[in-house]
């Protein structure tokens, strides 16, 4: 009876443990969930604490899931953060050590455009599954953290440009399968590390680096390397020097007795004395003779210029003309009333004949300052009896008559719907103006960014806008292989009634020193072209790219350069690159639906135009094809508009166009041209 008590109490024992042992098999996973989650949720809140400004309204809560919170994205089972994304937040204050990186899980980290500052913890390499890294344009300080394949093997975008990094480039970076590293406008130093090759992206201009260029690299264009001093060999034109072993090295000089190295003085003799008071009377002789006639020059310029009064007297009235028009202008501008040879230099015209006004009407005409540009001041002149036209002062002119002419021949002689037609121009040893005919809606950069000049542009104008632009610079590139435009902007891009696009300040390049025309396009400008000082067709092609770009995002490309160091091309693309599409586009546009596949369109041929690589961008004929394949039904809406003034040769008439009033505009350009 024991017996059979015992055995029974111990099948109930045996009963108990397997049924504890079930029930704990069944809350292990979900207890191991909530622990770890927690545990990221609680990395996170350490983060938070760390930081100031716009991170106090981050709304972070114990009580809600992490999963839920801003900016923080968990895998499907919803059991572990995996990214971390936070750009532009306006976030200050420094990263804690033991936070970030305690996050295991965690694949992405995107803190850019903030105000970090501090150093970049060491931790961030336990990330074990860490895979892209952007903290780019924020003011961390101190070294770039150790990654390695054995702690963070996923590892292959690092984005740290625009900080204030210091100390070496980690040698262990070689050993991560990185396709993209970004380390421009730190303050790095030390050689590049060897075996650091298989990048598809590599940016380490400005910087403080030093040696050698490293074998794996030197197929990367050179703008990779730029503003690096210490920095030699190729794909820069600085080469590296062989150090001198100690066999080849100088040896120093055999001492010499200090009496025996001092030159042997000559008492002078009185020779030599007569010889030296000569030279001095002669001296004093020839600098009294220059100032004889320096003197003399002076008084017979005097004169002249005293027998010439009666001559203008004569001119007195052109020359009340002249201080007429000039009073029509803001004294604080400047003014061409100073072009005064009608005699020698007239109005040149084109379409062969000379049209309703000349010079002196120029001059009388009343004239508002519209803005000046890179290379001249624009006015607006409204005639008397006459058209409106802009008429542009052209400054720093470096080509003599003759070659001025020769191109501003070839120019005149272009006649597209799409181009805005040079009308007359007037060349003498002062002045240099050029006269083209007046649209009244201004221009793509004045309807996108201008404050009173701001227009709401909706989808299918700006795609009108890109077509009409880009046929007309696909014309003057059609004309000549070594036709380019040299300086496409948004203010360069003007608009009728209808919004159709005409390009202007087209073909005056050459009238210039290309360090001018290179030092003046900021944030339209191709890699290449800061390399090489020459622009081309493809360095065309990227700058319409830009300003495809501009009417995607509505960001101004040179705002984006003074802000945030960048230009608009890498910006778009660092957040493409992390996969936030959306927040390229302009806000104006999303609105609108059904648009969304055509944007993305656009966005991909705006980033084929901007390649790094000239031979890897398409030429404009084929750019306007992807274009029109975006929307085949624009191409018969296009073709249905014309300009509201295009004459028979695809130009204008100036009678037909209407007054029209316009400020300059706040970035200092034209709302009008100005190149």
């Amino acid at each position: 009876m024991g017996l059979q008590l015992a055995g029974q109490h111990s099948i109930n024992m045996q009963s108990s443990s397997l049924r504890f042992l079930l029930l704990y098999v069944a809350l292990f996973p979900a207890c191991t969930v909530l622990c770890d989650l927690k545990a990221d949720g609680e990395a996170l809140l350490g983060f938070l604490q760390g930081l100031a400004g716009a991170a106090k309204a981050i709304n972070w809560t114990n009580s809600t899931s992490p999963c839920s919170w801003e900016g923080v994205g968990c895998n499907l089972a919803q059991d572990r953060v995996e990214t971390l994304k936070l750009p532009g937040s306006g976030l200050y204050g420094s990263i804690r050590p033991g936070t970030l990186g305690s996050l295991s899980h965690l694949q992405t980290i995107s803190l850019r455009s903030n105000h970090l500052s501090g150093r970049i913890p060491d931790d961030l390499a336990n990330c074990t599954q860490l895979r892209k890294l952007f903290l780019q344009n924020n003011l961390l300080t101190g070294p770039i953290p150790k990654f390695n394949s054995t702690l963070t093997p996923a590892l292959n975008v690092i984005d740290l440009s625009f900080n204030e990094l210091s100390g070496e480039i980690p040698s262990s970076l070689p050993t991560l399968s990185l396709r993209i590293l970004l380390l421009q406008n730190n303050s790095l130093s030390g050689p590049i590390p060897q075996d650091l090759s298989g990048l598809v992206e590599l940016n380490l201009t400005n910087n403080n680096l030093s040696g050698s260029i490293p074998t794996g690299l030197r197929n990367l264009p050179s703008s990779s390397f730029s503003g690096n001093a210490g920095l030699c060999g190729p794909p820069l034109k600085l080469s590296c020097q062989p150090a001198l072993s100690p066999l080849s090295a100088p040896s120093a000089p055999p001492l010499q007795n200090p009496q025996q190295s001092q030159p042997n003085k000559r008492k002078l003799t009185t020779l030599d004395i007569i010889l030296i008071v000569v030279a001095d009377a002669v001296v004093v002789l020839l600098i009294g003779a220059c100032c004889l006639l320096w003197f003399s020059r002076k008084q017979l310029i005097a004169a002249f210029a005293s027998s010439s009064a009666g001559q203008a007297d004569a001119k007195g009235e052109a020359k009340s003309a002249d201080r007429l028009y000039a009073k029509t202008l803001d004294d604080s501008k400047d003014d061409f009333s100073s072009a005064q040879e009608p005699q020698h230099n007239k109005l040149v015209f084109f379409q062969g004949k000379q049209l309703s006004f000349d010079l002196e009407d120029l001059l009388r005409a009343s004239a508002e300052v519209l803005g000046k540009g890179n290379f001249g001041t624009s006015y607006k002149a409204v005639l008397e009896d006459g058209p409106t036209v802009v008429v542009k002062r052209l400054k720093e002119v470096s080509v003599g008559r003759k070659e001025f002419e020769q191109q501003l021949d070839f120019v005149g002689k272009l006649r597209h719907r799409h181009l805005v037609p040079l009308r007359a121009y007037y060349f003498s040893k002062e002045e240099k103006l050029l006269v083209h005919e007046y649209l009244p809606m201004g221009s793509l950069s004045a309807a996108l960014h201008d404050g009173p000049q701001k227009r709401i542009l909706d989808w299918e104008t700006r795609l009108r806008i890109s077509m009409g632009a880009g046929k007309g610079l696909a014309h003057l590139h059609a004309t000549s292989n070594k036709s380019v435009h040299g300086n496409i902007k948004s203010s360069n891009i003007l608009l009728h009634d209808n919004y159709d696009a005409c390009l202007s300040d087209y073909g005056i390049t050459p009238l210039f020193t290309s360090n001018m025309v290179v030092g003046r396009i900021g944030g339209y400008r191709a890699p290449e072209v800061i390399e090489t000082r020459k622009i081309s067709q493809m360095s065309d092609v990227f700058s319409f790219g830009v300003v495809l770009l501009e009417l995607l995002t509505g960001k101004a490309p040179w705002l984006m350069v003074a802000k945030l160091g960048m230009d608009l091309p890498r910006w778009v693309q660092s957040v493409v690159r992390e996969e936030w599409t959306s927040e390229v586009f302009d806000q104006e546009l999303l609105c609108y639906k059904n648009i969304e596949e055509e944007m993305v369109q656009m966005l991909q041929i705006s980033l084929t135009c901007v390649s790094s690589s000239p031979t890897q961008r398409p030429h404009i004929h084929d750019v306007l094809k992807m274009i029109a394949s975006v929307r085949p039904s624009l191409l018969q809406t296009e073709s249905e508009s014309s300009p509201s003034s295009v004459d028979n040769e695809g130009g204008a008439h100036l009678q037909g166009l209407r007054p029209h009033t316009s400020s300059p505009s706040p970035n200092g350009n034209s709302p009008h041209d100005v190149s």
